[in-house]
């Protein structure tokens, strides 16, 4: 990737990675396959930095060169088949594509919020980027391009998602870890970035008070304010994760 593609636009920026975070623990947390990420006990031990880990790899992907890039995705396959020999089970593929999906629906949504629409062909490159990963993890039937996989997305919305208690459970969790308000901080963040779908299940509502919020956010950007106001919205632990988060300026 260039310089100026639209992925490392995108990944470079602290807040669309925070609103990338957000939406991804919300359609988690409705998989079925959430089971996979309770088998290690790891996700409700450690929702946040799970999740961030999973952003993070993401992250790490887009802007590493290919070779390192390659490496790094071939390192999640190993860490995910030694789960799958753990547990005798394999990881269905619908699961793997499902996250891939995420995170390109998530990125476009994302960057949508807080600057502006993609063109065509912007919406084309996001789709090529993560679906190299998937061909070099060797998942099958991936989309060809970027209308298929709007195609198969909506269908994964629907075979895929469901509440359950382990969407319950892991709510509580994030409440845990990010206290009260933070907690209300991150549902009002998914009401503006998940499908409705997901809005559903979760019972999100339609109208959220971050709408107003984003507009002063915007502006202190200007001003340099938005590594202080990112900072309050995730525990002290992760400051310095969210301060590595901006690789390219915000204004």
């Amino acid at each position: 990737m260039g310089e100026g593609s639209i992925v490392r636009k995108i990944w470079g920026k602290g807040d669309t990675v925070l609103f990338v975070f957000a939406g991804a623990s919300a359609e988690f947390a409705l998989n079925k396959a959430v089971d996979w990420l309770y088998f290690t006990g790891r996700l409700p031990a450690d929702p946040l930095g799970r999740l961030f880990s999973t952003v993070m790899y993401a992250r790490n992907i887009v802007f590493a060169e290919k070779s390192a890039a390659e490496k790094t995705i071939d390192k999640i396959t190993s860490i995910h088949s030694a789960v799958e020999a753990n547990r005798g089970a394999k990881i269905p593929d619908w699961a793997y594509r499902d996250v891939l999906f995420m995170l390109i629906h998530y990125s476009l949504a994302a960057y949508e919020l807080l600057e502006h629409k993609l063109s065509a062909a912007e919406k084309q490159e996001l789709f090529d980027v993560f679906n190299r990963v998937g061909l070099r993890m060797g998942l099958k039937d991936l989309p060809g391009n970027f209308d298929e996989w709007q195609n198969m997305r909506d269908q994964h919305l629907q075979q895929d998602l469901e509440r359950s208690h382990f969407t319950d459970d892991l709510y509580k969790q994030y409440r845990k870890h990010l206290g009260w308000l933070r907690f209300i901080i991150l549902k009002e963040s998914q009401k503006l970035v998940v499908p409705a779908r997901v809005n559903r299940l979760l019972g999100l509502g339609r109208f959220s008070w971050m709408t107003p919020v984003l507009w002063v956010y915007k502006l202190s950007r200007k001003v340099r304010l938005d590594q202080f106001l990112k900072s309050l919205v995730m525990p002290t632990q992760y400051k310095k994760q969210i301060k590595d988060l901006d690789v390219l300026p915000t204004v």
